[in-house]
């Protein structure tokens, strides 16, 4: 039995559609909240309505939250091998208690129970926020050191904080393996993720910002998973990147793929900051913040993350990026 957490998710949604296609034994958890029609809208995109309700149908589904032992106790029962996909994504400084809740304790939990069921092999989604940032160049590899004296998002220290409880399993008897993706790009969560961009340039967004970072198809981010599942590796972290591309390129091909033109113009980090400070003033009135004065901060960075670790123990290839942006925006438009 395979359990599955954050399957109402982008990768957790697309790593149910693989496991329920090669027949797997399923159950995934969801919270009372989650909308479990996303999941087989989802499916629907790569294979028939009638064939994604039928796959839908093979899944068990027990309602249970990672922060609630007792539901999540039960659901770990019979289980051979976990997919921890579950976690917070925000960059409003009000969140900062349920990221430390949900991306740390929930992975606590979950490592806590795979050690007391004898779990066979856990598999943590991570990111690369989680990843530290050399002190010369800006190549990062698995190997580069985190610097709690850098000025982290509170998102990234939550991360890093679930990885430190994988690695506390690692050494309590669980044979783990941790991937780091960048930005995942996917269909189906438009509103979440890299989903907005295509929003962004379908309702006519003309700017860009020149950051530059590692993108990965989300087919690809599953693939890896389930490959290093079924390896013999263990208790081992992997970068999941198929390009590093500036936001100007990615948003230029989102727009090809939709049929909108693309954006002409550059941020300034004035306009940045101006943003900030408004969204700033609104949050006084309760209107959520969608991104910190540290992210701010990010739009002007350029990282470039090594993907040789999975390419040289796995022999992985990666989808091209411009395929990934024309398959998902082609989606986009069925959907819209």
């Amino acid at each position: 039995m395979i359990l599955v957490t954050g399957g109402t998710g982008l990768v957790g949604s697309h790593l149910l559609l693989d496991l329920a296609r090669s027949g797997e034994k399923i159950r995934a958890i969801h919270r009372e909240s989650s909308n479990l029609e996303t999941v087989e809208k989802v499916f629907s995109y790569y294979v028939s309505s009638a064939e994604a309700k039928k796959l839908f149908n093979t899944i068990e589904w027990v309602k249970a939250d990672i922060l609630n032992i007792p539901a999540l106790k039960l659901a770990f029962s019979g289980v051979d091998f976990v997919y921890h996909c579950a976690a917070l994504i925000s960059f409003d400084s009000g969140d900062v208690n349920k990221l430390r809740q949900i991306n740390i304790t929930g992975t606590a939990n979950v490592v806590n129970l795979c050690i007391s069921n004898s779990i066979k092999k856990l598999c943590h989604v991570s990111s690369t926020a989680s990843l530290g940032k050399p002190l010369v160049g800006n190549k990062i590899t698995e190997k580069t050191p985190w610097n709690p004296e850098e000025n982290h998002s509170d998102y990234a220290i939550s991360k890093y904080g679930a990885e430190i409880e994988v690695w506390r399993g690692t050494q309590e008897g669980v044979d783990a393996v941790i991937v780091n993706p960048g930005i995942i790009i996917g269909p189906g969560f438009w509103n979440a993720g890299s989903g907005p961009l295509f929003q962004k340039v379908d309702k006519g967004f003309n700017y860009y910002f020149p950051k530059i970072t590692g993108f990965v198809d989300v087919k690809d981010v599953v693939k890896a998973m389930q490959q290093l599942m079924a390896s013999e590796i263990k208790n081992e972290q992997y970068i999941l990147i198929s390009e590093n591309r500036s936001f100007k390129y990615v948003l230029k091909e989102a727009a090809a793929s939709i049929n909108k033109p693309a954006p002409r113009n550059k941020l300034k980090k004035w306009m940045i900051l101006l943003a900030w400070i408004f969204q700033s003033l609104g949050s006084i009135f309760g209107f959520k913040k969608q991104f910190s004065r540290n992210s701010t901060r990010t739009l002007y960075d350029e990282w470039h993350f090594s993907n040789k670790k999975i390419k040289n123990d796995l022999n992985f290839q990666f989808q091209q990026l411009s395929e990934s942006i024309r398959e998902t925006g082609k989606i986009y438009l069925k959907a819209s």
